[in-house]
C-alpha cells in the first residue's frame, strides 16, 4: 500500500479547497442537461492538472492523464441536480429556482449528492496527477450530466465517447447514500436495479356523467388495471424474486359529470434480472390488453416507455478486487457487504458501452451517532432524510475525505507501481 500512502499524503491540505468546492457546487445546483457553470468548472481544474480535457455531450466533461504503461481506468462522477426546494437550514443552501415548462417557479437542488460526486473525483484526480511518481497507467476522470433523467450517459455516447477517448480496461462510480458516514458498501453482482417507466393510455367512449349506459367508462377501466396489475408481483413472479410494480398516478377526466374518452396511467417498475424484467414488461401489456378488450374499448391501448435506466450489476472480479483494497487500506469496521438498493442508474452504459467490467460502491452520509440512534430506535425511515428529500445533508466529514480516498484506492488497486 506504499504508492497508496505516497498520494494521499497531503489529503487533509486537499480537503480543505475539496470542501470550499462542495459548498459552492451545492450553493449553485443545475439541472440535467443545463449543468453549464460545473461543467466549465470541472474542465478547467481538469485542464490546470495536465489533464487532457475534452466537453463530450454536451455538459460532459472528460479528463484523460496518460502516465506511462498500464491500464486504463475510468472512474466516473455524475453532476446534474433536482427540481427540489432545499429545506436544510444549511448556511450554504441553494437558493436557486428556475421556471419549469409549465411556468412554475420550482427550486433547484443537490439533493442526490452529486455534488459530493464531484468534489470527491477532482480531489482524487488532482492527487493522482501530482504524483505520477507512485503509479503507471491512465486514469480517466469522466463527469457525466443528466443522470437523474438517465440522459446523461447516452448523450455522451451519441456524441462519439467511445471513439474519442482511450478505450478503459476497468470503470468506476460510487454514490453517496443515506447510511452511516464512514462506511463503505461493496457487493458482487447487482447493486442498483434496472428501471422503467411506462406511460399507459387507455381508450374509452365519453358521455354524460347521467348516462353511464352509452359510455365506455375509462375510468372504471383504469381502476380494472391498477387492480389487476398487483397480480404480477404476488402472483406471476416467483416467491424470491424481486420486481417492483407501482402505479405512480391514474388520470382521466376533469368534471364530475362528465365520463372521459380516455385515462392515462404511469407506472415504474423496477428488477434485478433483466428476463424477469421481460417477463413483467410483457404482463404488464397482457394485462392492459386484456382489461380494454373486457371493456370493449374502442382503440388499442398505447404505451410509451421512457426513462429507462440498465440494470447496474459489478463485475465479481472488480469488486473483489476493489473490496480486498478498500479493506486494506480503511481497516476493520468500515466496509461492508451492502444489499442491492432498488435505485436505479444510467452509469453501466458507459463501461457496457466499452464492453469492459466495472464496479460500483455507496459511501455513507449520515453522522454516526446519528445513525446508530435511529437504527437503535427502528427509526432510520422518519429520522434519516434520504436522497432526494428536500432535507438530505450529508455530512461533508467523513464522507468526502472517504469518497475521495475511494476513487484512489479503487484506481492504485489496478494501476502498476512505479519502482
Amino acid at each position: 500500500m506504499q504508492d497508496v500512502d505516497a498520494v494521499l499524503a497531503n489529503l487533509d491540505q486537499e480537503l480543505h479547497w475539496q470542501r470550499d468546492l462542495y459548498k459552492e457546487l451545492h450553493r449553485n445546483p443545475e439541472l440535467s442537461l443545463q449543468e453549464h457553470s460545473t461543467a466549465q468548472t470541472v474542465a478547467d481544474r481538469l485542464a490546470s492538472w495536465g489533464y487532457a480535457v475534452q466537453r463530450i455531450g454536451g455538459t460532459g466533461v472528460v479528463g484523460v492523464l496518460e502516465n506511462g504503461p498500464g491500464v486504463c481506468v475510468l472512474a466516473r462522477a455524475d453532476i446534474d441536480a433536482l427540481p427540489v426546494t432545499e429545506a436544510t437550514g444549511l448556511d450554504y443552501a441553494s437558493t436557486t429556482t428556475v421556471t419549469d415548462t409549465d411556468g412554475t417557479t420550482v427550486g433547484v437542488m443537490h439533493a442526490c449528492g452529486h455534488d459530493m460526486h464531484i468534489a470527491a473525483l477532482l480531489g482524487a484526480a488532482k492527487m493522482l496527477a501530482d504524483h505520477r511518481d507512485a503509479w503507471s497507467g491512465t486514469y480517466m476522470a469522466l463527469f457525466q450530466p443528466a443522470e437523474e433523467t438517465a440522459a446523461g450517459a447516452r448523450a455522451m455516447l451519441d456524441d462519439g465517447l467511445v471513439t474519442k477517448v482511450p478505450r478503459p480496461d476497468v470503470a468506476f462510480a460510487q454514490h453517496v447514500m443515506a447510511t452511516e458516514a464512514g462506511t463503505i458498501g461493496t457487493t458482487a453482482g447487482p447493486i442498483l436495479s434496472a428501471g422503467d417507466s411506462v406511460r399507459i393510455t387507455v381508450h374509452g367512449r365519453g358521455a354524460h356523467g347521467s348516462m353511464p349506459h352509452n359510455s365506455i367508462d375509462p375510468v372504471v377501466l383504469a381502476a380494472a388495471i391498477v387492480l389487476r396489475l398487483q397480480t404480477i408481483v404476488s402472483r406471476e413472479t416467483m416467491p424470491g424474486e424481486f420486481a417492483v410494480v407501482t402505479v405512480g398516478a391514474s388520470n382521466a377526466g376533469s368534471k364530475s359529470n362528465i365520463i372521459p374518452d380516455r385515462a392515462v396511467l404511469l407506472l415504474n417498475v423496477r428488477t434485478y434480472d433483466m428476463a424477469l424484467r421481460g417477463r413483467v414488461i410483457a404482463s404488464i401489456e397482457r394485462i392492459v390488453r386484456g382489461e380494454c378488450a373486457a371493456a370493449g374499448s374502442p382503440r388499442e391501448p398505447e404505451f410509451e416507455y421512457y426513462d429507462q435506466y440498465p440494470l447496474t450489476t459489478n463485475d465479481p472480479d472488480v469488486s473483489s478486487r476493489v473490496t480486498a483494497a478498500f479493506n486494506a487500506h480503511f481497516g476493520p469496521g468500515v466496509v461492508y457487504n451492502t444489499s442491492p438498493a432498488t435505485a436505479s442508474e444510467d452509469f453501466s452504459r458507459l463501461p457496457d458501452a466499452f464492453g469492459i467490467p466495472y464496479t460500483y460502491w455507496t459511501v455513507g452520509s449520515v453522522p454516526s451517532d446519528v445513525y446508530r440512534t435511529a437504527v437503535e430506535n427502528g427509526t432510520v425511515a422518519q429520522d434519516i432524510p434520504a436522497n432526494h428529500s428536500p432535507f438530505f445533508a450529508p455530512a461533508i466529514d467523513p464522507s468526502l475525505g472517504v469518497a475521495t480516498q475511494a476513487h484512489v484506492v479503487a484506481a492504485l488497486s489496478f494501476f502498476s507501481t512505479v519502482e
